[in-house]
């Protein structure tokens, strides 16, 4: 006799089979909810209050609009559910917004804003950054209500309208909906697998934080068969100066902007994960980075530091010039054991150090310039999350410690003291940020599934142990 779990899971699959989810997804992506630049607000707002809020309503939600203090951008969709003030309370996390369509630069026959399904791809921008995801989230709940009348925990559905273009407004707008927005875990459907074969559970992300290096000797160029030689050269200062901060051979040379220890936790979950390598993407260069870290150790217990751009003279059209100035941006991506209010501070006594002390260092305000975060493994909510995604694939998750990239969950750890995971459920070729964006409709299937499991699990949990103290 098949159990009621099993009977949500396949609830969950029978839903995709009829078309009921790609039906769904098809309304999702018909709007245009471009957040950077912000030129598509009443779009973001009705996607929240005419397209995705009568969706969640269907589950017994009841639907408010969280404002954004910072008026030019989009507003949160808050859904919430409350079944018994005694019980759990999860808040499921999404985003409504996208990056630019970019439609010139898709294939022909596609169209970004119509769902397309060509084989087992689904495109559409959206599709899996993130609507298919949040959407996954939601109809996997929709399984569960359907076999047993009530989920078993408290679910309040958090979708913001602006994570592409940096989640502008996202702390002022729950440190003023603290309590409505009050949960005991966050569990955010976003990103991408390491492995298409293997579920994931991730614990957090990186941190992302940017500075401009600029050497400003003079206004101005000078000719430089006159100057040559007798002028310093900003470009050749600066080449200089960020070979002194990244090797040749790719290694962080600033003291303070590694890892001085590695918990044996996070050394371990690294040295589990299953990545795949992707057909037509790029192999990791063996000789690059830091000397005997693996490439999973690389990406998630280590800082990155890349030259994002730079720039001296006029390099569209030079001239005969040695210019006056240079400018680099770098970029740096750290987990919590490297303190981000440090970074520019270890940099200036860096370069003071090694003799640039004519390069200045200036700070820079990134879209995407989130704090870093980490859920610990041993986490209750991990646990659980962990042997239900076990229970349903038969397998043990790749458990990733925080994501190579960036994102706001620890803004919500912050202001509402919740552990985090994020579960992705799209894949490394999806072109999340590029044209011809799509899906795996073999993912959104089987994550109905796996969701469904962890849903029903955390509906028979013991709340004594998920309630936050």
């Amino acid at each position: 006799m098949i159990s009621s779990r099993e009977a949500a899971i396949t609830e969950a699959k029978a839903s995709y089979d009829a078309g009921h989810f790609l039906r769904r997804l098809e309304r999702l992506v018909a709007v245009p909810t471009e957040s950077h630049p912000p030129e598509h607000r009443e779009d973001l707002v009705r996607y929240c209050n005419e397209v995705l809020g009568p969706l969640v309503k269907e589950l017994g939600f009841s639907v408010s609009t969280l404002e954004n203090p910072e008026w030019q951008h989009g507003p949160v969709m808050l859904a919430t559910r409350l079944e018994d003030a005694s019980l759990p309370t999860i808040l499921i996390y999404g985003h409504g917004d996208v990056v630019r369509a970019m439609p010139e630069k898709w294939r022909a026959d596609l169209d970004p804003w119509t769902v397309k399904v060509e084989g087992d791809k689904i495109y559409g921008r959206g599709v899996v950054d993130n609507k298919g995801q949040h959407l996954l989230a939601i109809e996997a709940l929709r399984a569960v209500l359907s076999v047993r009348g009530r989920l078993g925990f408290n679910a309040k559905i958090f979708v913001e309208t602006g994570e592409e273009a940096g989640s502008p407004g996202l702390r002022a707008i729950l440190q003023k909906n603290r309590h409505a927005c009050a949960a005991d875990v966050f569990i955010a459907l976003d990103g991408l697998r390491q492995s298409i074969s293997i579920p994931e559970v991730t614990l957090g992300t990186r941190g992302g934080v940017a500075m401009d290096l600029v050497v400003n000797l003079r206004k101005g160029g000078f000719h430089s068969g006159h100057w040559g030689g007798l002028l310093t050269d900003p470009a050749v200062v600066l080449s200089h100066a960020i070979a002194s901060i990244i090797s040749r051979d790719g290694r962080i040379l600033v003291d303070g902007w590694t890892p001085a220890a590695i918990p044996e936790d996070v050394r371990g979950a690294c040295a589990r994960i299953v990545v795949d390598e992707l057909p037509n993407g790029p192999s990791p260069d063996p000789e690059w980075g830091e000397p005997g870290l693996t490439r999973a150790e690389r990406i998630f217990m280590w800082t990155s530091a890349v030259v994002l751009a730079s720039v001296s003279g006029q390099p569209d059209a030079p001239v005969n010039a040695v210019s006056g100035s240079a400018r680099a941006r770098i970029q740096v991506r750290h987990t919590v054991d490297v303190p981000s209010d440090g970074l520019l501070s270890s940099l200036r006594k860096h370069l003071d150090k090694e003799g640039f002390t004519n390069v200045q260092v200036l700070p820079v305000q990134e879209r995407d310039a989130f704090p870093a975060s980490r859920t610990p493994s041993d986490d209750p909510w991990v646990r659980l999350v962990v042997k239900s995604i076990s229970d349903t694939s038969g397998c043990p998750p790749n458990v990733v410690p925080n994501i190579g990239a960036s994102g706001p969950s620890e803004l919500f750890r912050q202001e509402l003291g919740t552990p985090v995971l994020w579960l992705p459920f799209s894949y490394g070729g999806c072109n999340q940020h590029g044209p011809d964006e799509h899906g795996l409709a073999s993912l959104f299937r089987d994550g109905l599934g796996l969701m469904a499991g962890v849903w029903w699990d955390i509906g028979e949990a013991d709340r004594a142990t998920l309630r936050r103290k």
